[in-house]
């Protein structure tokens, strides 16, 4: 397998993505952030300090996909037409599941997209609970599923 990012000497470089056919892609991507039953509680309940936990962690992951070109060196910057991200609360593992879908109609994929909303999302959870638990672990950030482009629909099964 050849890797597009580097030039014959090895460089580091953006793909020119130019002569690409424009086709719709979409990208799912997952992760958890485990934390204590107490801090869930508080999360649920809506009674963290900082407020509503879930509806800034959805705002910053939003943004944050939205800024992943400036994140990711080679990433290229996309017209991005549609972000989302939702959260499901897992009592019985203290768990918050968050899932970012991105779309797009453009030369290339929204993957990285993707991913970054979900590790902003995240993040920011990490960041509004750390005052109640800072033992929070976050986990099994993965591309659940991609399709367009040239290699077509991609679906993870998962681990």
């Amino acid at each position: 397998m050849e890797f597009t990012h580097f030039d014959e000497a090895g460089n580091a470089r953006m793909v020119d993505v130019g002569g690409k056919e424009e086709t719709k892609r979409e990208a799912v991507a997952r992760g958890s952030i485990f934390m204590s039953p107490e801090c869930l509680a508080m999360v649920e309940e809506g009674t963290m300090k900082k407020g509503d936990v879930l509806g800034v962690a959805r705002v910053a992951g939003i943004m944050g996909a939205k800024r992943t070109s400036e994140l990711i060196p080679l990433c290229h910057l996309l017209n991005l037409t549609k972000l989302t991200v939702d959260f499901e609360i897992k009592k019985e593992t203290c768990e918050i599941e968050a899932v970012c879908r991105a779309k797009t109609t453009g030369r290339t994929g929204v993957e990285m997209e993707a991913l970054t909303g979900i590790s902003v999302a995240l993040l920011t959870i990490y960041d509004m609970c750390k005052a109640v638990d800072k033992t929070m672990e976050m986990g099994g950030i993965h591309l659940e599923y991609k399709t367009g482009g040239k290699s077509g629909e991609f679906y993870n099964p998962g681990r």
